[in-house]
C-alpha cells in the first residue's frame, strides 16, 4: 500500500500494561492498516529525557507523519511503545535512578508481554540514545527475542562524544539526587545544543507539551550511567542482524566509536547509517521522513537466498 506523505492515516492505538514483578510499565499499541500485508511487530525503546508516546505517536498539524507509529502502520506492521519504568505513565514510585540495566529489564518484560499478546515469536527493536544503549543490552540477555536491531544514537565506549564531555562537569549534581527537572528549556536545550534549526520550532512546541503532560521531572540514571559506566555492552554478544544510526550532527557519539562497535558485530547482516542533517532526536528532526526510511529498508529487508 503506497501513501505519500500527505496521506497520513489516523491510526487508532490502544493502552496496555506489562508488570516487572509489582512494577506496572505503560505500554502503548497501533495495529496495522487494515488491508496491509502483515511486515512484522516494532517495539520503539525512548531515551533518557521524554517517555514513549510524544517520542513516537507525535501528531503534529502540517507535519505529515509526525508519528513513526502510524507511518509504519501504513506499510504493514504492527507497533508498540514503552515508557521505561520512572517515565510517562508507568510506576514511579521506587527510590531509585532507574539506570541502563533496569531499563533493560522493562524491555525484558514488555517483550514478554507483546509476543504473547500478539502470537509472534520475534520483535523488530529500535532503541534511541538511552533507549539504544538498553536494546542492545536486552538483546545480549534474549536474542531469541530479536528478529532485527536498530540502534540510534548509540554510544558504546563514549570516545569523541562532545555531549558526555559537558555532561561528566555534572556528576556530582546527578549523583546526589534520583531525578532531574523536566523543563521546556531542558527539551529546548536537547534540540538546540549540536545543530539548532535541524527540528522545526512547531515540532519542537507540540513536543514539548505531550511530553511535559505526562513527567515534570526524569530518572538521573541513564545520565549518570553513560557517564560512568561505559561500556556496557559487547558487540561481540550482539548475534543478530543490526544497524546503527547516527546522525550526521550527533555530539552523544564519536564516528570512530560507533565504526569499531560495528566492526566487531558478529552477524553478517549488519548496517550503518550516517544520517544526513540529522542531530541526536532523529524522529523529531525536519529530515524525520528520510530517518524512516532508512529504518524500514532495514526492518523490511527480505532474508537472503544464499547465506554463504
Amino acid at each position: 500500500m503506497q501513501q505519500t506523505a500527505a496521506e497520513a492515516p489516523l491510526v487508532q492505538g490502544s493502552e496496555h500494561w506489562a508488570h516487572k514483578g509489582d512494577i506496572k510499565l505503560f505500554l502503548w499499541e497501533k495495529k496495522r492498516i487494515p488491508g496491509t500485508e502483515y511486515q512484522g511487530t516494532i517495539l520503539f525503546i525512548h531515551g533518557s529525557s521524554w517517555c514513549g508516546q510524544p517520542t513516537f505517536d507525535l501528531q503534529v498539524p502540517g507535519r505529515p507523519f509526525s508519528s513513526v507509529m502510524d507511518w509504519f502502520a501504513a506499510r504493514g506492521f504492527d507497533s508498540w511503545c514503552l515508557d521505561a519504568e520512572g517515565y510517562g505513565r508507568s510506576d514511579k514510585h521506587r527510590d531509585i535512578n532507574f539506570g541502563i540495566e533496569n531499563g533493560a529489564d522493562d524491555i525484558a518484560a514488555a517483550s514478554d508481554y507483546i509476543l504473547k499478546h500478539d502470537g509472534v515469536k520475534q520483535l523488530l527493536l529500535y532503541g534511541v540514545s538511552a533507549g539504544a544503549l538498553k536494546c542492545a543490552m536486552f538483546t545480549e540477555k534474549f536474542p531469541g527475542r530479536v528478529a532485527r536491531l536498530a540502534l540510534d544514537a548509540f554510544v558504546w565506549t563514549g570516545e569523541g562524544s562532545p555531549t558526555l564531555v559537558e555532561r561528566r562537569k555534572t556528576i556530582p549534581q546527578l549523583q546526589a539526587v534520583n531525578r532531574r527537572p523536566f523543563t521546556r528549556a531542558v527539551i529546548q536545550a536537547v534540540f538546540d545544543r549540536d545543530l539548532p534549526g535541524a527540528a522545526e520550532p512547531a515540532m519542537i512546541e507540540a513536543f514539548a507539551q505531550a511530553s511535559l503532560a505526562l513527567d515534570s521531572s526524569v530518572p538521573t540514571g541513564t545520565y549518570l550511567d553513560m557517564c560512568t559506566k561505559l561500556p556496557m555492552v559487547d558487540p561481540a554478544r550482539i548475534k543478530v542482524p543490526t544497524i546503527i544510526m547516527r546522525g550526521q550532527h550527533d555530539g552523544i557519539a564519536g564516528i570512530d566509536d560507533l565504526i569499531e562497535f560495528f566492526r566487531r558485530l558478529p552477524h553478517p547482516d549488519k548496517h550503518f547509517a550516517h544520517m544526513q542533517g540529522v542531530t541526536h532526536a532523529s524522529f523529531q528532526q525536519t529530515n524525520y521522513l528520510m530517518v524512516y526510511d532508512i529504518l524500514h529498508a532495514f526492518f523490511h529487508q527480505p532474508a537472503p537466498i544464499f547465506r554463504g
